[in-house]
């Protein structure tokens, strides 16, 4: 299995965890057992899903902060799934700066596309659009200087 697929299921169950977390309140270990669980998590980055998991998990209110901004509602509107999405994505936006942030953007929507509402990848996108620039400054516009 390549990395890439890999990284991907790992936000995959990232997603998961969060939700079930946003849903039940469950603590940390527990999702986490009750993640690893899950058919083919075997063949996840278990790495980036423990550090994107705990990290979205305790940092929930900072990352809303950096978020809300861009939303046109309240996060208790959002559905699970895209508030879920965009917990998950500020993180790594934030935090794994190693990671470009297009490729955090389009994992976020090809998430939304799997697991949200028919709409639900556009706002995605549009959100995340508007808070790379903030957070990712030098890079966005590095790209857009790249284009024109």
């Amino acid at each position: 299995m390549s990395g890439k697929a890999a990284r991907r299921r790992a936000r995959e169950f990232a997603l998961q965890g969060i939700y079930q977390w946003l849903l039940s309140g469950n603590s940390v270990p527990q999702i986490e057992d009750h993640v690893a669980q899950v058919t083919g998590f075997d063949k996840a980055d278990r790495e980036l899903f423990v550090s994107l998991l705990r990290g979205t998990l305790s940092n929930v209110e900072t990352l809303q902060q950096e978020f809300v901004p861009f939303i046109h509602r309240s996060v208790e509107e959002l559905s699970p799934v895209e508030r879920g999405i965009l917990l998950l994505a500020t993180q790594e936006l934030k935090n794994s700066l190693d990671t470009p942030y297009r490729v955090i953007i389009n994992e976020a929507i090809e998430l939304a596309k799997s697991y949200g509402g028919t709409e639900g990848h556009r706002f995605v996108n549009g959100v995340l659009d508007k808070l790379a620039a903030k957070l990712r400054a030098v890079e966005v516009n590095a790209a857009k200087e790249a284009k024109s």
